[in-house]
């Protein structure tokens, strides 16, 4: 099938008398979970998940964790971090004190929601109880549930210094500390607030941290807040997403706004996901669609989460067409049937292209990948398909002149 035609058609008994009766486990459990240390009750909650062998982050990281060592993991979204650091977690709270002893913080609501469903499960098991606390709802709701009182927490830092300020939430008798997508929460703004959230928890506390990448400010925060911290990193497989056609258009940077409107108007691009390496680009390009009567919207760091989420909801229902966003802020996001992810400057390297890629073609569809490469870009560009292959990625020509 041409690249034209493609795009046009894209197609064990519990650990405390207070955890409840374990259901059975959906999946036979492999004894190399066992050999990590992961004890009964563990290996009955992450066998009802549909776990059978550890993740390599979890075959790295819970020995670690689990014998009480800080931790620094890098990994990418999706590799199983939740259960690396939820199992210990887990084995860390006292069912009998009553108070918040675990704290995990995460840059967006959506990873929120998805770390909760985690902990929620395995609270379910281990007998322990989980509150989130995000932006975006009622602070009454918040107040309800914190008088009821909880042993984890999981919330975004904006929300949890907002109860920290109010006297509502007290992180003094924390003894584990998780920082999720480090690097997110860096990039959004959170510095300061984790800084604060740190500083107010007690320091013999473990702490673990997780991240896709490695700046110098998470270097800091390492230095400043962890303890001898074990350093693991788990490299992406260098694989592509099966059902996602991929196609790259050589195009002037000048031109790459015009590349875009003529696959829009002539190909009838579908839902889209359009990514740009800075939020500045998210905001300029987001504003040019807008200008050219384009349903489009940004998402990134600087929006306030009840607007964050009526973006994402009209992009779910279909009354925006296309999403314009970092690698970073479309990190943990929840975004079904994408028909097209459009690389509107090229990916720094190859992991993050087989991440944005791996947006579309989701639960079985087809779906197609379209990345722009300036006469700036050709070397980074070089390097993605070396990794890809080059047999995998077709050249979509575009007119040599634009109607």
């Amino acid at each position: 099938m041409s690249p034209v035609a493609t795009i046009l058609a894209p197609d064990a008994e519990p650990r405390r008398a207070l955890a409840p009766s374990l259901p059975a486990a959906k999946a036979p459990i492999s004894e190399a979970f066992r050999a990590l240390g992961v004890d009964e009750t563990g290996l009955a909650a992450i066998a009802a998940l549909g776990y059978e062998t550890p993740t390599p982050i979890q075959a790295e990281a819970l020995p670690l964790v689990l014998a009480g060592e800080d931790l620094v993991g890098l990994a990418q979204t999706g590799t199983g971090k939740t259960i690396a650091f939820g199992l210990p977690l887990a084995r860390a709270i006292d069912l009998e004190e009553h108070a918040v002893q675990a704290i995990v913080l995460v840059p967006t609501r959506e990873l929120a929601n998805q770390v909760f469903e985690v902990l929620e499960h395995l609270g379910r098991f281990y007998g322990f109880k989980v509150l989130g606390l995000v932006g975006g709802r009622r602070v009454q709701s918040d107040l309800i549930a914190l008088e009821r009182g909880a042993h984890v927490i999981v919330g975004t830092p904006g929300r949890i210094i907002d109860h920290l300020h109010r006297g509502t939430l007290s992180l003094a008798n924390v003894r584990f500390a998780v920082l999720d997508e480090a690097d997110q929460m860096l990039d959004i703004g959170f510095a300061r607030d984790i800084d604060y959230i740190l500083r107010v928890t007690p320091k013999h506390r473990q702490t673990t941290l997780f991240s896709a990448t490695m700046p110098e400010s998470i270097g800091r925060l390492v230095y400043r807040y962890m303890r001898g911290a074990r350093r693991v990193a788990v490299t992406p497989e260098q694989r592509t997403v099966a059902g996602v056609t991929q196609l790259f258009c050589e195009v002037s940077e000048r031109e790459k706004f015009l590349a875009l409107r003529y696959l829009y108007e002539q190909l009838h691009l579908g839902r889209s996901l359009i990514f740009r390496r800075t939020k500045i680009g998210v905001d300029r390009l987001t504003d040019q669609l807008q200008a050219a009567g384009v349903p489009a919207r940004a998402i990134h760091g600087d929006l306030r989460q009840g607007e964050r989420d009526r973006v994402m909801s009209d992009f779910r229902t279909g009354k925006l067409e296309f999403l314009v966003a970092t690698n970073v802020a479309a990190r943990g996001l929840d975004i079904p049937d994408i028909e097209h992810v459009i690389n509107y400057d090229v990916p720094q390297n190859p992991e993050e292209y087989i991440h944005r890629i791996g947006r579309t073609a989701r639960a079985g569809k087809k779906g197609t990948a379209v990345t722009f490469v300036s006469e700036w870009e050709l070397d980074e560009w070089d390097r993605i398909a070396d990794v890809v292959g080059r047999a995998e990625v077709e050249h979509l020509r575009l007119p040599s002149r634009w109607d």
